[in-house]
């Protein structure tokens, strides 16, 4: 019987977040066409994909394995408030691969790309599944290289 409690609130609880993504961003089709044209795809670096934070841009993108994810519709989870805010105009791979929200799991941002070489069989396979989930429900808006690699023009939405 708790068992089954369980189940339905957790049921109840994710089709809530999405009921409310989708009031939030007012998910009809034919009114997102034209925002759907506004993003073009891109090359950030840490420093330029910062900005992108849902604070100091209305955007929120996300990279892993150095591709940068729009998760704007997602902004409950990723936005100001959100659990995964930390991750937000961040490469959140590392983060996502230890499942760790910990600040300290991210690489700042004047320092080169985690390489994620020293990840264990285990913590690669959550990355992966992240990936396939940010794949699966987000628009790819770009690419994330070093600093200093990208020109200025370049980086910019």
């Amino acid at each position: 019987m708790i068992t089954t409690i369980v189940v339905v609130l957790v049921i109840l609880y994710f089709a809530r977040s999405i009921y409310n993504d989708f009031i939030a961003n007012n998910n009809d089709p034919l009114s997102n066409q034209g925002q759907e044209a506004t993003i073009v795809e891109g090359k950030f670096t840490p420093k330029s994909l910062a900005k992108y934070n849902g604070k100091d841009h209305a955007k929120i993108f996300i990279a892993v394995k150095n591709r940068v994810f729009d998760v704007s519709q997602g902004a409950a989870f990723y936005g100001p408030g959100g659990p995964y805010e930390n991750f937000a105009g961040r490469d959140a791979s590392r983060g996502l691969a230890l499942n760790s929200f910990d600040p300290a799991v991210l690489t700042p941002l004047d320092q080169p790309i985690d390489d994620l070489k020293d990840l264990s069989k285990l913590e690669k396979e959550s990355l992966e599944q992240w990936e396939e989930h940010f794949e699966n429900r987000y628009k790819v808006v770009g690419s994330l290289h070093e600093n200093g690699t990208v020109p200025e023009e370049a980086q910019s939405l």
